[in-house]
């Protein structure tokens, strides 16, 4: 099935990838939390590997392009369902697989090779969808707006994408300017801010690497957030969500004046407004704005609204 289709009865082949095992769990809470209360099937891929994303891919694309290949082709073997892939780095990496090997024919030989070598299938063509993706249109915005039991008390909202949700590739939303996000977040009653920076880098592994350009770009994300008036950051990825959560105390230590801001999953708002268990949702594991969070995610427990 090709990418932006919609996906069949049979629903979703999660990958999770690394980071929703990990620091990123409160994603993969409230994504499947999420799914649940939309009633939409999903089913994790069985012995799926790391993506190759971001290290594998700076040093040895072909060992990338090989760990990626592996997942796709567990996918096919699986019924070739379409694959939901919710951190960007690893929706990036998927995509790029199914690309390569659809326009350089050294990769494709290369890829099927390798899966010959493994007795997997061959690739084909294997639909990689981000979630956003899937609720915009999949589900709908009609159907999330209908879908809301509680009013979003926690004011307005910076929606921030990271800088792989929507290049190369546009099927998350466009490249220049993306506004789905706040498309949905505004029709489930969650006001938003006008954002410049929704797509500049986070400093993604910087943060591990070189940690004070990793910091000082996080830190540039959420001057501008705050300078906007917002009250927290909406994200659609782990490591964007590490970055601008955990570092902000430090950030504060150069520039006292820096609010403490939530950086909150988009699911785990949606899963909210929609009737979803904050527990289940993952808001316990916020750090940064924990206090405001919980305060935010216990007010008016399923009193019931009209958006």
């Amino acid at each position: 099935m090709a990418n932006g289709e919609p996906s069949t009865a049979t629903g979703y082949l999660y990958y999770p990838g690394c980071s929703l095992k990990g620091t990123g769990i409160a994603y993969e809470e409230s994504l499947l939390t999420l799914f649940r209360l939309l009633e939409l099937p999903v089913t994790e891929l069985t012995d799926w590997n790391c993506c190759g994303a971001t290290t594998y891919m700076s040093s040895d694309e072909r060992d990338a392009q090989l760990l990626a290949a592996r997942n796709l082709s567990l996918a096919r073997q699986a019924g070739g369902a379409d694959v939901l892939a919710p951190c960007n780095a690893c929706y990036l990496t998927l995509r790029k697989c199914v690309d390569f090997c659809k326009k350089y024919k050294s990769v494709a030989d290369d890829v099927h090779s390798y899966l010959e070598d493994a007795h997997l299938p061959t690739l084909q063509d294997v639909a990689i969808r981000h979630p956003l993706e899937v609720l915009y249109t999949d589900v709908g915005v009609e159907r999330l707006r209908a879908g809301v039991v509680r009013k979003w008390p926690g004011g307005p909202v910076a929606c921030y994408y990271g800088c792989q949700a929507v290049r190369p590739y546009t099927e998350v939303d466009r490249e220049s300017n993306p506004m789905r996000m706040d498309e949905i977040l505004n029709a489930v009653g969650v006001p938003t801010v006008p954002y410049a920076l929704k797509t500049k880098c986070c400093g993604a592994s910087h943060t591990g690497t070189i940690r004070d350009v990793g910091v000082r770009l996080s830190y540039i994300l959420l001057r501008e957030a705050a300078r906007q008036q917002a009250k927290a950051v909406a994200v659609i990825c782990p490591l964007c969500q590490f970055n601008l959560d955990l570092y902000q105390a430090e950030m504060r230590r150069s520039d006292p004046s820096l609010p403490e801001l939530p950086i909150i999953y988009l699911t785990q708002i949606l899963g909210w407004v929609l009737g979803g268990d904050p527990k289940d949702l993952g808001v316990q594991r916020c750090v940064s704005g924990a206090n405001t969070v919980r305060q935010w995610f216990t007010s008016e427990k399923g009193a019931p609204v009209h958006v």
